[in-house]
């Protein structure tokens, strides 16, 4: 039965609630920054002076920016690359017929559930030089106690791993989907013709996974460029010596700190290209390797 309105404005009444909260919210904010992104800003915003690109140049003049533009690059890429490689074996094996498997992936999808303030006190507390599990294992197992988050690049390590921790509930959800709908006929006939599971899961399961894996890829992109603020702050602000001080922390710092508005307005227009960019590379080049069944 097709449904009908008698009409024709009532359609664009009906959506005028979610087209408000789209404009208040979503369009105002991101066309007001792009605007900000071309002017220099006195604090509280009581003077403006149009200054075209000056910032863009400005930001990439800057030593401590271009660190943390690279920093976020290789933040992103341990996130997404060690996250999805330890999402995938666990979920290969909770898709195994066990018993009290569900109990199990109950379980491992519970850190999803945790807000990044959370995940980063949880680790805050294992990591801790005072009396932090993790700390203390290592002085009973090794006698050294290292300096987890005042070193910058153990603090480096702590962040990405809490990162990775924080998304793999997210992740394992969907690679166990999608193992769920990995055809068993040719997975089978592949065991037949003496394939080992090695060769069968390269060669079948992990095509078949393609575009979960793809969408992942794309997810964890964007998380780890705008989910890992939370962590960060919680964990390290930004330090020791800049050495978590990612692209998103750093915004941060400029609005909220150093009130540099056009700065600040200008990282946040960098940092939405920079991630537009990498869907599209990712678009053009893992994209085409997706296998659809």
């Amino acid at each position: 039965m097709q449904s009908y309105f008698k009409n024709r404005w009532l359609p664009y009444l009906l959506l005028l609630p979610t087209f408000i909260v789209l404009f208040v919210f979503l369009f105002y904010p991101a066309a007001e920054t792009f605007r900000l992104s071309l002017y220099r800003v006195q604090a509280f915003g009581l003077r403006q002076k149009f200054a075209g690109f000056g910032n863009f140049v400005s930001l990439f003049h800057h030593p401590d920016y271009v660190a943390s533009f690279l920093l976020s690059l290789l933040f992103s890429a341990c996130v997404v690359v060690i996250g999805l490689f330890i999402s995938l074996l666990i979920a290969l094996l909770l898709n195994q017929k066990l018993k009290g498997i569900r109990i199990y992936r109950s379980l491992l999808l519970w850190p999803y559930a945790f807000s990044p303030a959370i995940a980063g006190a949880v680790f805050g507390f294992l990591f801790s030089p005072a009396n932090g599990f993790v700390t203390s294992l290592f002085a009973s197992m090794f006698g050294v106690s290292p300096k987890w988050l005042t070193d910058s690049h153990l603090a480096f390590g702590v962040v990405t791993a809490a990162a990775v921790w924080k998304n793999l509930g997210y992740n394992i959800i969907f690679y166990l989907a999608g193992l769920q709908q990995v055809q068993q006929e040719a997975v089978e006939s592949a065991s037949i013709d003496g394939a080992g599971p090695a060769r069968r899961f390269w060669y079948i399961t992990f095509p078949l996974l393609s575009p979960t894996t793809f969408f992942l890829l794309i997810m964890n992109i964007i998380y780890s460029y705008f989910g890992s603020f939370g962590l960060v702050d919680v964990l390290t602000q930004g330090g020791p010596a800049n050495g978590t001080n990612i692209l998103i922390y750093q915004l941060y710092r400029d609005f909220f700190v150093n009130s540099v508005t056009g700065l600040a307005a200008a990282e946040s227009v960098i940092l939405f290209v920079l991630v537009v960019v990498l869907m599209m590379i990712q678009f053009r080049t893992t994209g085409r390797r997706v296998y659809y069944q």
